[in-house]
């Protein structure tokens, strides 16, 4: 039988990297490597949670990829026979290549390329980590898997805008949407527990938020669109607005190109925005609760667009049947999803505050009462879906039986492969 395969996940951010490493669905290690002054240092957490700060430090966050193969290795996680057999990458990129899963390629590399002009703001971190690691790692397989593969199957009536058809199509402006590992995530493990309803919604809710209408397990709709900018207020993002009122911004803030507008928009809106204090939901409320008139406003305003875009998919669901929040403030702030659900009556559901008010002992709790739609609070592994599709693509080409081997190519006794040479 093949051994298991050694899977290490990239997940860059603009001030850090962060790595993980799978013994197939077994987490071994993960590695954070942050600014502390001038310097970048690394923290490198083990899987029974002990950490371990690394005497080592590095110049830039761009060395960080060619210093992981010797911190492994002195580490004791590589070595010998022990070496990494895949590497994946998160990618949320426009355009319908992006829409499926990859293994990188001089293709993959060259629409890259176009996705870094299309979308300056979200693209260039990870494909510079991916073209990194193509060219530190060679031979490892490197994957590309889509954030928002989940959402491809849509119906047309929520994927397009209301412009030009042809145009659409030519220059790809459509709703692609994101947070599908996320929703795939979900969807997954309430079909292993057998609590799938028919009509879903899933309201991820954190740094980055949206909320997606599932259908018999599929994507139906969802508020993210051709970038993550769109649907809902966010820590940072705006979330939709006019764009004649972007302009305006623009205008008022004397950038001079597109790019100030939209780093504008991710970065210093949403919550910060609006509070005009901080991004973090936690001091959002402390300063709500201290009588703070615009963090209230922030706190209230977030909320709203929540509720709002949970009646738009009920409406498009034709009704609904459970609610999942999940993500990290949607995971942990009992307040939020108590404020939520305050209006969701007329959908059915209404919150048990006991319940949720508890710590979530397991990976879901049903926090409703009894004569309530089920409301699910769900961890999200978002890796862990990354592998499950990343299996998906390595072991096309392999033999049923689990041997390890290539189709056509195996010579094992118990081999049970049609075409192999056994």
């Amino acid at each position: 039988m093949k051994n298991p395969r050694l899977i290490l996940i990239t997940n860059p951010g603009s001030s850090s990297r962060k790595y993980a490493l799978y013994r197939e669905d077994e987490l071994l290690c993960s590695l954070h490597f942050e600014f502390e002054g001038k310097k970048v240092v690394c923290t490198l957490k083990r899987a029974d949670g002990s950490k371990k700060k690394l005497k080592e430090t590095y110049a830039d966050l761009n060395s960080t990829v060619g210093a992981l193969n010797e911190i492994l290795t002195a580490e004791g996680y590589l070595g010998g026979v022990s070496k990494i057999d895949a590497i994946l990458a998160r990618i949320v990129a426009t355009g319908e290549y992006f829409t499926e899963d990859h293994i990188v390629d001089k293709e993959c590399l060259k629409y890259l390329e176009i996705a870094k002009k299309r979308t300056p703001l979200h693209v260039p971190v990870v494909a510079n980590e991916i073209e990194a690691f193509v060219k530190e790692f060679k031979g490892t397989p490197v994957l590309a898997i889509s954030d928002s593969s989940f959402h491809a199957a849509r119906p047309d009536l929520t994927e397009y805008y209301a412009i030009d058809k042809d145009l659409a199509d030519k220059y790809e402006i459509k709703r692609y949407g994101a947070h599908g590992l996320s929703v795939g995530s979900i969807v997954n493990y309430m079909t292993s527990e057998d609590i799938l309803p028919e009509k879903l919604i899933v309201c991820h809710i954190g740094s980055g938020s949206s909320i997606t209408a599932v259908y018999k397990g599929q994507s139906l709709d969802t508020t993210m669109g051709y970038t993550p900018l769109e649907g809902l207020m966010m820590s940072t993002r705006s979330g939709s607005i006019d764009p004649a009122a972007a302009l305006a911004i623009k205008r008022a803030m004397k950038f001079t190109d597109d790019e100030d507008l939209e780093q504008y928009l991710n970065k210093k809106c949403g919550l910060l925005g609006v509070s005009g204090q901080t991004d973090d939901m936690r001091e959002i409320i402390r300063l709500r609760d201290e009588g703070d008139d615009r963090a209230t406003f922030a706190h209230a305003m977030f909320v709203y667009r929540i509720q709002s875009e949970i009646g738009r998919m009920a409406a498009s669901l034709g009704g609904v049947d459970a609610i999942v929040f999940t993500a990290t403030i949607g995971e942990r702030s009992d307040e939020i999803r108590r404020c939520v659900a305050k209006k969701l009556g007329y959908l059915g559901f209404e919150l048990d505050n006991e319940k949720n008010e508890s710590e979530l002992e397991n990976r879901h709790e049903n926090i409703a009462t009894e004569n309530s739609k089920p409301i699910y609070v769900i961890r999200t592994d978002e890796f862990e879906e990354m592998i499950r599709r990343a299996k998906a693509i390595l072991d096309a080409d392999k033999c049923e039986c689990g041997c390890g081997c290539d189709k056509g190519m195996c010579n094992c006794k118990d081999c049970k492969c049609e075409d192999c040479n056994n």
